[in-house]
């Protein structure tokens, strides 16, 4: 089999300058206009990404200028939970909360995304006014045990990290989304239904 022809390297028509302001001014995405590059900002603000499980629920947060999503903590599922998430939202002074929503491989939702979007509701009711947000989640456990394990953390270590991990691949998606459009991802969830 022959082997694909080399294509041409490109280089880029932003001057340096443009691009060291772009990204110290909160813009890290570049969006094509008709006569040049532009900047497109994104919201300023801390998130948190939650990966509700049976057990155990994963917490992540972003930084304040909304690039980059890490590990925050694991809350126990049950009584309080939603009460603790509201501590850690407050604490974070988050302006959203993205919840993950596990849909199937063929793209249905079964029960786990039924449990998801009813506990997406409830954390609504408790954050109001701040915005919860669900996510497609498919694949974020998966991926996060695979880097813990490539990292070389032991089965038992990884199932004391791998939701807050997580939470962070989950969150994280949904920053890289809003980069790229311009808009908040996922379905917002509104007084306690999705719209």
């Amino acid at each position: 089999m022959p082997l694909p022809a080399r294509v041409p390297d490109e280089t880029c028509a932003v001057p340096a300058g443009d691009l060291d302001h772009s990204v110290r001014s909160g813009g890290d995405h570049l969006a094509g206009t008709g006569n040049g590059w532009r900047a497109v900002d994104v919201r300023q603000g801390t998130r948190l990404g939650v990966d509700v499980g049976t057990v155990r629920i994963g917490v992540a947060r972003s930084d304040p200028g909304g690039l980059l999503a890490s590990p925050l903590d694991t809350v126990r599922r049950g009584p309080g939970d939603l009460a603790e998430l509201a501590r850690l939202t407050a604490e974070n002074e988050a302006i959203e909360v993205v919840v993950g929503l596990a849909i199937g491989l063929a793209g249905r939702e079964g029960k786990s995304a039924a449990d998801g979007r009813t506990f997406a509701s409830a954390l609504a009711v408790q954050l109001a006014p701040v915005p919860v947000r669900l996510l497609d989640e498919r694949f974020t456990t998966v991926l996060a045990h695979a880097a813990l394990q490539q990292g070389g953390v032991g089965s038992r270590a990884r199932r004391q990290t791998v939701d807050k991990a997580a939470a962070a691949l989950l969150l994280q998606g949904a920053l890289d989304a809003e980069r790229s459009t311009g808009e908040p991802a996922g379905q917002l969830v509104a007084g306690g239904a999705t719209t």
